[in-house]
């Protein structure tokens, strides 16, 4: 196995422009995911810091290293990083943060997860449109808090997406509590042992599959 620090790693940017999306969520299951077989290095960008507080409840950790920074001087070095194969951000859920401009600028790939509901997806393609395509940077939408007992709105929000020509993942995750429960239990979804944990996880790993196809091409 090659030696970490000679490794280049990517640098995966979670963001939305608006708050209670699942941002948070969404990082930390995320790197917990990659972390089962990559060395993952998660950078809590978010001044209200809810990443840290989810990972510090941990008691023997989740699979990867935290670090919480929001200084956008700094953040603008994630490149020069040594020592992990991916990096994932969770940033500040505000468009004119200088932190969040910092960190698109250092991206590979962007996740801007939002539920499916219209009012949230119209808040999402705004933040495409002002922070994501003026940089060029390679992204995918991610419906998230998705109703297990109403599937077709996920699916109208795909279509309305793909019409706009913003790329979704085909995957999308599911509202559990075992997600909330997670959280406060200091765990993963992946560590999650109660209801629904399988599905919330499987949700999370079709979505890794997804970005690591992205990246091979």
């Amino acid at each position: 196995m090659a030696d970490p620090s000679s490794l280049t790693h990517k640098i995966l940017v979670v963001l939305n422009g608006k708050g209670g999306v699942g941002k948070t969520t969404t990082a930390v299951n995320l790197a917990a995911t990659l972390s089962e077989t990559q060395k993952v290095l998660l950078v809590d960008a978010d001044p209200q810091g809810s990443a840290t507080w989810w990972i510090e409840r941990s008691e023997n950790g989740m699979g990867f290293d935290l670090s919480q920074e929001t200084q956008p001087n700094l953040l603008s070095r994630l490149r020069q990083i040594d020592g992990y194969e991916v990096i994932v951000v969770d940033t500040p859920p505000a468009l004119g943060s200088k932190a969040l401009a910092a960190t698109i600028g250092a991206a590979d790939y962007l996740i801007l997860p939002t539920p499916p509901a219209p009012m949230d997806l119209t808040v999402l393609i705004e933040t495409v449109r002002q922070a994501v395509t003026p940089v060029g940077v390679a992204h995918r939408v991610l419906l998230t808090r998705v109703d297990p007992r109403s599937l077709n709105e996920a699916i109208e929000a795909q279509n309305t997406l793909l019409e706009l020509g913003i790329p979704a993942c085909n995957a999308f995750i599911r509202a559990y509590k075992a997600h909330e429960r997670a959280a406060l239990d200091g765990s993963s979804i992946s560590q999650w042992r109660g209801r629904n944990a399988k599905e919330a996880c499987s949700d999370y790993r079709r979505v890794v599959d997804e970005i690591q196809r992205d990246w091979k091409t």
